[in-house]
């Protein structure tokens, strides 16, 4: 269990920050960005549950949760040497969770006729925006990836491109089950 006594150390004061191995990094690395950037999108996803309740809101509390699942795995670079610790790590079946819970809210929409402005209700934009951000976390994370000295679990990377998706279904579901989605309308305003 984490223990936080102290939320100052100083020790970030050189434009640093020290990873969960205990390394330290410059705080503009690529790892810290990614994890930053899951950070992030989980604060977005907080502003979401203001306007979520029942299903919507025990899905988004279970996202939020993996996501520190998820900056902590980030945050504990695979190196192959061994730690005093066994580091956590997204798996497989928070993956598996997440595509259950895209097809099982996706089988009440219609099918789209048009791309979908983010909009709507003011759960649908929120949620959105955290797709957004999870889209930027997802592109940073996997470009962590193709360092051959940055290792990233597979795992981690599929988990964010299964929550983008999620994301986009519960929006819909957000716009009363997709009937009230903004659709696009190609040169409209030509």
């Amino acid at each position: 269990m984490v223990k936080l006594n102290k939320i100052y150390t100083r020790t970030g004061d050189d434009g640093s920050t020290g990873l969960g191995s205990g390394e330290r990094r410059p705080k503009w690395d690529l790892r810290v960005e990614a994890y930053g950037t899951v950070d992030e999108a989980n604060a977005t996803l907080g502003l979401a549950r203001l306007h979520a309740s029942g299903e919507m809101d025990g899905i988004i509390i279970r996202i939020q949760n993996d996501l520190f699942d998820l900056g902590a795995d980030l945050a504990v670079p695979d190196t192959g040497e061994p730690l005093s610790y066994e580091p956590l790590r997204i798996v497989a079946s928070q993956v598996e969770r997440l595509e259950a819970e895209i097809d099982g809210l996706n089988e009440r929409l219609e099918p789209l006729r048009s791309f979908v402005l983010p909009g709507g209700t003011a759960l649908a934009a929120a949620l959105h925006l955290s797709r957004t951000v999870v889209r930027r976390a997802e592109r940073l994370t996997a470009e962590l990836a193709s360092h051959p000295a940055e290792r990233v679990s597979r795992d981690a990377v599929r988990y964010l491109n299964r929550l983008s998706d999620l994301l986009f279904v519960m929006g819909r579901v957000a716009n009363d089950d997709g009937r009230g989605d903004v659709l696009w309308v190609p040169g409209q305003n030509r």
